[in-house]
């Protein structure tokens, strides 16, 4: 059966390395002719990989954004592909590149190299779980209906998927990486970096002998290794929040340091940096003492899981009138879902009040409702009456109205506020789930527009 197909482009900086992946992606209708539309993303193939390029760095604070971007246009020629020719993707500052001063204005000036429906995100929820299933994890979890936890340890953190039977169970990230140190040929430090430093107290232009970091990686091994045994892990390498790890997961490793875990002899310092050495101690290490799995993806994890697996698609359900796509970084207020069925002049208050602490500037935000699968008719309108008195600011501000319903009553819901709010740019969807907190990015109509591509993602920058 044929389908649309969505060209797609991930590109990932990270603490070490940038890299670009464009993929295809098969939208096709998995319902029967006799129920509604179910549209899913069915084939995801990767068409071009980038070479591994180092990150550009002016210092230790600051990206050099024309030294990304010159990274970025020649790898589009070398793919074949023009600017124009990508409708999805995704741009990620990944690890501790997020954090450096100049992130947000990098993430700006790529954006257009992505298409026009693009993702700038650099939530380590989100970077963990688009590792784990860019390395395969997720997927051989599924396959084997077993437990399965990825370690994504790149050049300044480690992100932590643990996923059961194909399903997300949890997410952690550490400040442990192999770019936590910086050292030349010699062994002589260039850099030490600030989780560290409590720590050891070396200093720039002393000359180390491997034997002498030993001490390092293995304190880097044991953060790793209390984090998933549930013990405190040492101060300022929390990053994120603390992984729930329970049972005996097999564990997968990704990211740049995960193929240097293995006992191949190498130069110490053949990446300037603590890679080799931490490879060796991770693999000397309880957490390669049972079998585990080497990913099918290492190093392009990150940019494989952005490429390929950031895009939704929402219920077929839905309306949307009177709107040009696509729409971007959407800040999303949510009721809970006993909030959303009460008095309509209650509902309303209620959503202005969450409206108000999301789009403090009278900007655009998405309204995110949990529903119910077959309302009252009465229910309905009760709940259609309270969120246009709720978003009635927004639309005397010039804004769309943007709803998206958990429940398959996108439609009806957007119907129902359609005849209440004629004149107003409305987006009534359904079939998307969205975490109080988080963005929305909303693409161009796609299956004959029937369903609209999403992405759920956050804005976590330094």
């Amino acid at each position: 059966m044929s389908g649309e197909q969505l060209l797609s482009v991930g590109i990932d900086i990270g603490t070490t390395t940038t890299q670009l992946v464009f993929s295809r992606l098969t939208v096709q209708n998995e319902g029967t002719p006799f129920s509604v539309p179910h549209f899913a993303i069915t084939e995801k193939e990767i068409l071009y990989s980038s070479k591994i390029h180092f990150t550009p760095l002016l210092s230790d604070t600051v990206i050099v954004t024309a030294g990304v971007a010159q990274i970025v246009v020649p790898e589009h020629a070398a793919a074949g592909m023009a600017k124009a020719d990508v409708q999805i993707g995704a741009v990620f500052i990944t690890g501790g590149t997020a954090r450096k001063e100049n992130a947000a204005e990098v993430l700006s000036t790529l954006s257009g190299y992505a298409g026009d429906f693009v993702v700038a995100t650099a939530g380590p929820a989100l970077e963990s779980v688009l590792a784990g299933k860019g390395s395969g994890a997720q997927s051989y979890s599924e396959a084997h209906q077993c437990a399965v936890l990825n370690f994504d340890i790149g050049g300044g953190t480690t992100n932590l998927a643990l996923f059961d039977c194909g399903r997300l169970i949890d997410t952690g990230c550490l400040n442990v990486g192999g770019r936590l140190m910086k050292v030349k040929p010699d062994g002589t430090v260039t850099y030490l970096s600030p989780v560290l430093q409590p720590y050891f107290h070396f200093v720039i232009g002393q000359q180390l002998a491997p034997q002498e970091l030993e001490a390092v990686t293995g304190f880097l091994v044991s953060v790793l290794e209390k984090a998933v045994s549930g013990q405190a892990v040492p101060d300022g390498f929390l990053t994120d929040k603390a992984i729930t790890v329970r049972g005996n997961p097999l564990f997968s490793f990704s990211g740049g340091v995960a193929d240097l875990i293995d006992d191949t002899t190498r130069e110490p310092f053949a990446y300037g940096d603590l890679g080799v050495l931490l490879g060796k101690a991770i693999f000397a290490s309880s957490l390669c003492g049972k079998q585990f799995l080497r990913a099918k993806e290492t190093i392009r994890a990150t940019v494989i899981g952005a490429g390929s697996h950031t895009t939704e698609l929402s219920g077929s359900t839905i309306l949307y009138d009177r709107v040009e796509f696509p729409l971007k970084n959407l800040p999303v207020a949510t009721l809970a879902p006993g909030e959303e069925f009460e008095d309509s002049a209650i509902v309303a208050e209620k959503i202005r009040r969450r409206s108000a602490l999301f789009s403090a500037d009278g900007s655009p935000s998405v309204l995110g409702l949990q529903g119910r699968a077959n309302p009252k008719f009465s229910e309905l309108c009760k709940l259609a009456d309270g969120v246009a008195l709720g978003l009635e600011p927004s639309a005397q501000a010039g804004n769309p109205l943007i709803i998206a319903v958990e429940a398959d009553m996108g439609k009806a819901l957007g119907q129902a506020l359609r005849m209440l709010l004629p004149e107003v740019p409305l987006i009534c969807l359904d079939g998307v789930h969205l975490p109080e907190g988080s963005y929305l990015d909303i693409g161009s109509p796609v299956a004959s527009g029937q369903v609209l591509p999403v992405v759920v993602k956050t804005l976590a920058l330094g």
